[in-house]
């Protein structure tokens, strides 16, 4: 027998067939009676609070992370898979989900209002960068003693033995590459050239380290700092409240081994009054195109459904010339992955499609009250689904960032493509940021190792997902990709035929 879980659902008033609680009593085994008693008090005093309080819409907005919340215990629910009733259910809901999908221009915020939110990162960020590079780089004059550590306190240096050590040889060489200029001491910043922004699943790490190889790319020491969407925040999982907030200083102290490198480049060709440098900085957080969860903790959201900011307004306004990259991949087979590499236990097909059509069914909650795009940012939403159904929306996120960048500016590759010829793949990551031609042998260097971050044997003995959960989330994602094929003049993102399943 297969079990889907109620709890969230129940509170978001996701509706199930009226039959099944009574289907359930019909069995003698007491300590399921007991779970299932258990559990409808629980939904009960829920539900009765949440009519008495005439707050439907409140629940569906992210809590204060200053104030634990309440766990709701699930009860379960019979479901079958063979079961006719229950697989039609299934496809109303998702024709529900499809018949209210509408792509709507985002309003846009005002300069102002992002520098009234964010005014240390926009004071320690200048709007022009040092002129000669390709990469963004500016000096700021250091503050206190020379002698200082000026990494004691940073963040990123807790994370692992490795950036630990890193951050121990910064501090030892940092004097020397310090610049006295009447006076006073400077020190070289850079902001990345080039993001690979998402999505989770799809392949970032094995580009990541192939782009690394590049002479003249360099990269941080964290392949995914997630600075722009978590830790700038201080919210690394819901489920652990605030976490002290990384200033913008610590992120940039990440890209300090690379900047130092740019400096030597410059004094090294400083020929004539001419300075140049060819390399250029990148980071590879696969968060970055798609996680705005920690907006309803910071920003005002008493009236709107819908973030007042985004991401990639904050990068624009500091970077309005800065490069992007996302690698996609069939977003049904991405799920799949996703649930299979963040599964803690008991992973299975079965249970994958219990989890799928739980989330399904709180979208299709969602959606009875706000827009898509409403429902793709709603934090509470996407911290209650049990698999992140919301992240193969590829479609609601470009559009998002293509109302601040041009389209020049954002290469948009599938996974299928870059397993099937690297070779291509890569040239067009290097035509995109406008690298230089490589030696036979660095590109074979480049193109022809293993590919990384591949599924572990565990996940790929369990199998494939079952036929059924494969219908269900074709049909789901059907719209949105068809949307993505057309903004992208690309059929191959309709994803029509199998896909490669890495």
């Amino acid at each position: 027998m297969v079990y889907a879980p109620m709890g969230v659902s129940a509170v978001l008033e996701v509706q199930r067939d009226a039959q099944q609680p009574w289907a359930f009593l019909s069995c003698p085994r007491r300590p399921k009676l007991y779970s299932f008693l258990f559990g409808f008090t629980v939904v009960f005093l829920i539900m009765a609070s949440y009519f008495l309080s005439s707050e439907r819409k409140g629940l569906l907005l992210t809590p204060s992370p200053y104030r634990d919340d309440p766990f709701v215990i699930p009860a379960t629910l019979p479901f079958n898979l063979s079961s006719i009733r229950d697989y039609a259910h299934i496809r109303q809901v998702v024709h529900q989900i499809v018949s209210k999908v509408e792509f709507s221009h985002r309003k846009l915020p005002e300069l102002d209002n992002l520098v009234h939110n964010e005014p240390h990162l926009f004071s320690v960020i200048p709007r022009h960068f040092l002129p000669g590079l390709k990469n963004p780089c500016w000096y700021e004059q250091l503050q206190g003693n020379v002698s200082a550590n000026p990494y004691q306190k940073n963040l990123y240096a807790r994370y692992s033995r490795q950036s630990h050590a890193v951050f121990d040889f910064l501090r030892r060489s940092f004097r020397k590459h310090l610049q006295l200029h009447k006076g006073k001491f400077y020190r070289i910043r850079c902001l990345p050239y080039f993001y690979i922004i998402g999505q989770p699943k799809c392949g970032t790490t094995d580009l990541y380290d192939r782009l690394r190889l590049h002479p003249d790319v360099r990269v941080t020491t964290l392949k995914e700092p997630h600075w722009w969407t978590r830790k700038r925040f201080g919210i690394i999982r819901p489920s652990e409240g605030l976490h002290a907030r990384y200033p913008v200083e610590d992120y940039l102290d990440l890209f300090d081994l690379p900047a130092h490198q740019i400096q030597d480049q410059l004094l090294a060709n400083n020929t004539g009054g001419s300075a140049q440098s060819t390399i250029i900085i990148g980071e590879a957080s696969a968060s970055t195109m798609w996680d705005n969860n920690a907006w309803a903790y910071f920003y005002d959201n008493s009236t709107e459904a819908e973030p007042p900011f985004l991401i990639q307004d904050f990068i624009h306004a500091l970077q309005p010339e800065a490069q992007f990259i996302a690698i996609l991949r069939d977003p049904v087979e991405r799920l799949y992955s996703d649930y299979l590499y963040f599964g803690m236990s008991n992973k299975s097909s079965e249970d994958f499609h219990e989890k799928v059509w739980e989330s399904l069914q709180l979208f299709d909650a969602c959606l009875q009250d706000f827009s898509i795009r409403a429902c793709v940012y709603n934090s509470t939403l996407n911290n209650a689904m049990p698999v992140r159904l919301q992240v193969g929306l590829y479609i609601m996120y470009i559009l998002d960032w293509l109302s601040v960048f041009g389209r020049d500016q954002l290469l948009v590759l599938r996974l299928e493509d870059h397993a099937a010829d690297r070779k291509v793949s890569m040239h067009k990551v290097f035509q995109f940021l406008h690298l230089g031609p490589l030696s036979e042998q660095k590109e074979a260097e480049i193109t022809k190792r293993p590919a990384s971050n591949t599924r572990k044997l565990a996940d790929k003995n369990l199998g494939p997902m079952l036929p059924l959960t494969r219908e269900i989330l074709t049909n789901f994602y059907a719209p949105f990709n068809r949307k993505l094929a057309t903004v992208l003049h690309d059929d191959s993102f309709l994803w029509n035929k199998n896909s490669s399943h890495t």
